[in-house]
């Protein structure tokens, strides 16, 4: 049976010629232990070799899920541009409703059929906290179609689409606890509702908007903005209102990028891992480079023909191509500059992910439904697993370790996959 295996935003899609998908998502969670990097090749090379022995459990193994068969029909994102460039002047929820509205035009589902939404987003935008309900309201689909947003960093909207679509008994084998609250392609809530028989057509996607995030006093100045609220006296207002003259309570916080329990952002857990594992500046250029190179050329080809074009107001044109493509050479990479840990370090900002503005949205719905309103499924979903690793040393592992779980719970080795398909965050993610 050949297999295509790709990775999205830690999402996992194994693909047969019958377009059939067992789904993996990845959240890096916290581990009891800390590993020392130096131990982490061997270790990853013995997770592989699990995942490579069909006989390695005794489990019953299986591609097909549990309940009814959910399917996916299609989906559509935004050109996802580098934050503060065309879009920094509107909106999430804008973004949103774009790809919303973009859906149902591809699909050509009425605005009333949908049973629910829900979207996945990383960083909340304080008045639009439930963005999915926002989008909804805002593209005209019917007010009584439930919609909430969950978070979970990178994969929140992976997580909306496969919990959402698989049944509670598949979802039990993972979490131990029946508790899944959790959504550009995120998404999970979705597959276990339809599955289970709740909903028979759902929308899950996702929507980021690092253009605008919540910038807020530091806590010094809202606590005394609060005990100002409650201040009963005169006196007492102009005692606080004295304290609140001090500089340090104007001082912004923005939001942090780094892992709260670490204190390390992602491109430091990146060259941690390059040196891990070995990884040297020049593969991990060479591989940036042939990124941007097929990206290019997708792009110009027209394979990337879930976009739909969003129009700016004020703007001439049309926004119909992500703007975060640089096709370069190894000559202008020598000359970047470690990005993260300096001097010594390999990653640099041609190797690494940018922050990005963008939304996607895709429509899941149950066999019989599909047949019903005589849409044509793109796939089945069957299968996915989350993993959780040591937010410090194994921040970026999360796929590798989903792929060796997921293959033996399948039944499947690695030489049953045809193709890999990654998100890439850093390249040297994917010379691990």
């Amino acid at each position: 049976m050949a297999l295509r295996c790709s990775f999205q935003q830690g999402f996992i899609h194994l693909r047969n010629h019958n377009t059939h998908i067992l789904r993996s998502s990845v959240t890096n969670g916290l581990a009891s232990t800390t590993q020392n990097p130096g131990q982490l090749g061997a270790q990853q090379q013995r997770t592989l070799a699990t995942a490579n022995d069909t006989t390695s459990s005794s489990k019953t193994k299986s591609t097909k899920g549990i309940g009814r068969e959910v399917v996916f029909i299609d989906g559509v994102r935004t050109p996802f541009l580098q934050s503060f460039t065309a879009y920094k002047d509107l909106m999430g929820y804008q973004l949103a409703r774009h790809a919303l509205l973009g859906l149902l035009k591809r699909t050509n589902i009425d605005k009333s059929v949908p049973d629910y939404c829900v979207m996945g987003t990383v960083i909340q935008e304080v008045r639009t906290s439930n963005i999915a309900r926002e989008a909804l309201l805002s593209a005209g689909l019917s007010n009584k179609i439930p919609a909430h947003t969950v978070t979970m960093a990178c994969i929140s909207s992976n997580v909306a689409m496969a919990t959402e679509s698989f049944d509670f008994h598949s979802i039990a084998k993972v979490f131990p606890i029946s508790v899944l609250m959790d959504g550009p392609y995120r998404n999970s809530l979705s597959a276990k509702d339809i599955a289970t028989g709740q909903n028979d057509i759902i929308i899950a996607g996702g929507v980021d908007f690092m253009s605008d995030v919540p910038i807020r006093y530091p806590r010094s100045m809202r606590k005394l903005l609060l005990s100002l609220n409650r201040a009963k006296s005169t006196p007492q207002r102009l005692g606080l209102a004295t304290k609140m003259l001090s500089f340090k309570n104007f001082v912004p916080e923005a939001p942090a990028i780094a892992e709260f329990s670490t204190g390390e952002i992602m491109g430091q857990s990146a060259d941690r891992l390059a040196a891990a594992f070995n990884v040297t500046r020049r593969e991990q250029d060479e591989y940036a480079i042939r990124s941007h190179l097929l990206a290019q050329q997708a792009t110009d080809k027209g394979y990337l023909d879930d976009i739909i074009p969003m129009h700016i107001p004020g703007a001439p044109d049309a926004i119909s191509r992500d703007n975060g493509i640089r096709v370069s050479t190894m000559e202008q990479m020598n000359k970047l500059k470690p990005a993260f840990i300096k001097p010594h370090g390999t990653v640099t900002a041609a190797s690494s992910s940018f922050l990005t503005d963008g939304a996607s949205a895709s429509l899941i719905t149950s066999v019989d439904k599909a047949k019903e309103l005589g849409l044509k499924p793109k796939a089945y979903i069957r299968r996915y697993v989350f993993t959780s690793q040591d937010p410090k040393d194994q921040l970026l592992l999360g796929p590798t370790y989903a792929t060796a779980k997921l293959l033996d719970q399948c039944g499947l080795t690695l030489n049953d996959i045809d193709v890999f398909e990654f998100h890439e965050a850093f390249a040297v993610r994917r010379k691990i």
